[in-house]
Parts: C-alpha cells; structure tokens; sequence
C-alpha cells in the first residue's frame, strides 16, 4: 500500500530541518563563544555529542570558538604527582610546580582529546592556549581575605587583555579555534592559570560575538537557590547585575562572564545544562528554552 506524504516515517525530520531555518538565517556567518566544562567533559557519550554539535554549527554557516576548563582533570593529576591543592581566600594556590601540572592537563590532555573528537568529524578544530600569539595577556591576581589583606595564591592571573588575531585568522580559514585558559603574564616572564569562564567572556567581548554559551550542570540560572528550582528563563544585563552579588560562588564566574560579555558587544549570552545532549543545538535551533538567556539592555542594544 502506497503511505501518504503525511504518513511517510520521515517527515518528522523533515519538519524538524524545516523548524530550524529560521535559525539557521539569523545565526548565518556569526561567532559563537561556548565554554566546555562540568559534566560534559568527563562523560564520554556527553564529550562526544559536544563535539558533533559543534561541528554541525560550524557546517550550519556559524563560527564556533571553543574555550575549555579542566578543575577536575587538573585535581586528578595534581594527586598523581603528589602536590597538595592548598586553598587561600576560597581559591587554589597554584605553585610553579602545580602551574607545569595545569598547562600539560589543559594543553597536553584536555584541549587534545576535544580537538581529536571535533577532527573525527573533518579537519576543522584547531588547538592553541592564551600563551599563543599573545591571545591572552594577564596580571598576577591578589584576592583578599575576609580581614581585607592580600593572599597570595601563586600563578593565578587576571586577565588584562585578549588579542583575537590568532582566533580571526582561523576563523578565516574555516577553522574551530579550541583554548586553553593559560595566559602570558603583561610583566614578566610567568604564565598564569585563568579563569575559564572569565576568559570565554573577555574572547567573546573582543571577537564582538553573536553570542556566548555557558555549559555547566545545572538547568540554568535558578530564581530562589536553594529554596526552589525554578530556572529563571531570560533577563536582562541590569537586572542580572542587581543579583550577582547575590548568587551562590559557583554561579558568581559564569554569569559575571555574562554580564560582562553583552555590556561589551556581545549580542547575547546563555546559561544552559552540559548534562543535556545536544544541548547546545537544543537551544540554538529550537523554541526550547533549556537555560538562562542574558540580553543586553535595550539602550545598549541600539547603540
């Protein structure tokens, strides 16, 4: 028996393709900044669906930029190699001995690994760190304790400046650049750990990204934590500054990232959960809203 059009097992694909152009037209030939890190970069199912989304992106006319963490990979090894993860002001004290062992997990295991997955699908990503060309230039970064005194906490930086010019060219070239978030120093001849989220946000804000997507694990950004778990679904830069001061520490980086980001060219920036498949996908192409979207204030928009 001859099945009808509507009938035909394959037209739900069909209509979901269908579904996505929209999609599709507004992102064509913009940059998108995504920071890779919770969950999805120690599950190998979530690793993998990571790296086919990001693929489709870039065949879908877009110019993904990859910026990548690594706290548990670089847990794992600083035990290995016997150095005691020693914490100053909530942070990690990173000794030179420690910073050899963060350069080789984040250049050497995890931007390798993402890079090899991404590559099973065609030569496109391409590895490089903040030390490459200068990409990112950072200052020794003082916390301070409760009593208001300077800790030092060893090559820890703060970024003082991107240069995208290597990230430019390979993006010319069709290329998916791949970071790691390790920075020369502006001053003398040390190279400090960074931030990862702090660093997808400054090379978003200097590539003038379309948008910046966040993976973590959680839903996204949660309006009462830990009193209830309703995700606030989308707010403004204003609004999202009211209540950072507010929001729990783990939270504190990736939406001041955030902020940050849409109040520096950015056309918007995004929170969503790494635990998904394909989530990256989920929330660029379809009318599900998996996350936290950020915008720019209406003023900032129009300029």
């Amino acid at each position: 028996m001859r099945i009808s059009t509507q009938e035909h097992p394959a037209l739900v694909k069909a209509q979901s393709v269908m579904d996505a152009l929209p999609w599709l037209n507004r992102h064509q030939g913009k940059i998108c900044v995504i920071k890779f890190g919770g969950n999805a970069m120690i599950d190998d199912e979530l690793k993998a669906a990571f790296a086919h989304d990001v693929v489709f992106l870039r065949h879908a006319g877009l110019k993904p930029v990859v910026v990548h963490g690594g706290g548990p990979q670089i847990s794992a090894a600083l035990k290995l190699h016997d150095i005691d993860s020693e914490f100053k002001a909530g942070l990690r004290v990173t000794s030179p001995e420690a910073m050899n062992v963060v350069r080789m997990v984040l250049a050497g295991h995890v931007q390798r690994e993402l890079v090899g997955l991404i590559n099973q699908h065609g030569p496109l990503a391409v590895g490089l760190t903040g030390e490459d060309a200068d990409t990112i230039t950072a200052i020794k970064h003082w916390p301070e304790n409760e009593g208001g005194e300077k800790v030092d906490i060893g090559r820890v930086g703060e970024i003082a400046g991107v240069d995208p010019g290597a990230v430019e060219a390979l993006l010319a070239d069709g290329r998916i650049p791949v970071i790691s978030p390790v920075a020369r120093s502006v001053d003398d001849d040390y190279v400090y750990n960074v931030n990862a989220d702090t660093a997808a946000a400054a090379i978003a804000a200097s590539l003038d990204a379309h948008t910046l997507v966040f993976l973590t694990d959680v839903e996204g950004l949660y309006a009462d934590w830990p009193h209830s778990e309703d995700v606030i679904s989308r707010l403004s830069a204003s609004e999202l500054e009211k209540i950072l001061p507010e929001l729990a520490d783990g939270m504190v980086p990736k939406m001041a990232g955030c902020l940050h980001a849409v109040r520096n060219g950015v056309g918007s920036a995004r929170v969503i959960d790494g635990r998904v498949q394909h989530s990256v996908l989920l929330e660029m192409f379809t009318r599900e809203e998996i996350g936290t979207l950020v915008m720019p204030d209406i003023e900032e928009g129009l300029r």
